[in-house]
């Protein structure tokens, strides 16, 4: 159920993110900005349990999949505005 549920609040995190993040360096589809947010959930998850805030089987909540999901975005910003 953990990755499951890691899944969903990325779905919602990332439509979160890309109204929280500004820029026009955005994905601009639905899909790659869900991916984006379950990535950044995952990233969450992962930097939690790196640093010790969440224990081995503790997923991230919904702000950490929110701070992740923005995290991932300006990465990909970043990395757009590389390119171009």
């Amino acid at each position: 159920m953990g990755i499951i549920w890691t899944i969903i609040i990325g779905f919602v995190a990332g439509v979160i993110a890309k109204f929280v993040t500004p820029g026009s360096n955005e994905p601009s589809g639905f899909i790659l900005t869900v991916i984006l947010g379950i990535a950044g959930a995952f990233l969450a998850t992962w930097l939690g349990q790196a640093i010790g805030w969440y224990g081995p089987n503790d997923q991230a909540g919904f702000i950490g999949a929110i701070v992740g999901a923005v995290i991932v975005l300006l990465i990909w910003g970043a990395v757009v505005r590389k390119r171009a």
